[in-house]
């Protein structure tokens, strides 16, 4: 049996040590884009990010498919799912986050994040989807928990990161500076020659 992660606090900052030690790399050829299309819940949302969506519309909505479309237009940018977080709303009657867009090749992208790429609007994406396998956890005590999530979708990418021996916090290093600041990325991978 696996001993349960422990944790390193970086100010208000819970960090489980899998982030550290833990390997992980998106493996897109091999599961396409699986995490937008496959879920009982659609991505986890801060409130600041709702008004991003809806300001950045123009921008990616036109890339989106028509379910998502419609789902945006009936449940608006957001919803509220069973455990009572806000999170994108899904096409009606699918697993897939409104927000898709499928390529000529069925590949499935996010569309706010293509259209930023290419300069149009000054959204990226959610940034539970930015730090995926990160989840973070707004803990009772005020401080925030960042913990390592694993989904059977993503088991190549955990073999492809051990493969090339890149762990989670290094192939997550942008998202985590741009979320928790350099200062913050500093520390951690100070505390990952702990372990």
């Amino acid at each position: 049996m696996s001993q349960p992660p422990s944790f390193i606090r970086i100010d208000d900052i819970l960090v489980s040590d899998e982030v550290l030690t833990e390997y992980f790399s998106c493996d897109y050829a091999r599961c396409q884009g699986a995490c937008c299309i496959i879920g009982d819940s659609g991505a986890p949302l801060e409130e600041s990010e709702t008004e991003a969506l809806e300001r950045n519309y123009a921008h990616y909505s036109s890339l989106m498919g028509e379910g998502g479309r419609e789902a945006v237009s009936r449940k608006g940018f957001f919803e509220v799912d069973r455990d009572g977080d806000l999170v994108t709303p899904l096409v009606e009657g699918s697993e897939e986050c409104a927000f898709c867009h499928f390529d000529a090749a069925g590949n499935c992208l996010c569309a706010i994040e293509c259209q930023w790429l290419k300069g149009r609007g000054n959204f990226r994406k959610p940034i539970s989807c930015q730090l995926y396998p990160i989840r973070l956890t707004r803990l009772s005590s005020g401080l925030t928990g960042v913990n390592l999530h694993r989904w059977d979708i993503c088991k190549d990418a955990f073999a492809k990161g051990a493969a090339e021996g890149i762990r989670v916090y290094q192939f997550l290093r942008e998202p985590l500076i741009r979320y928790f600041g350099e200062d913050f990325y500093e520390a951690l991978c100070q505390a990952a020659k702990l372990f």
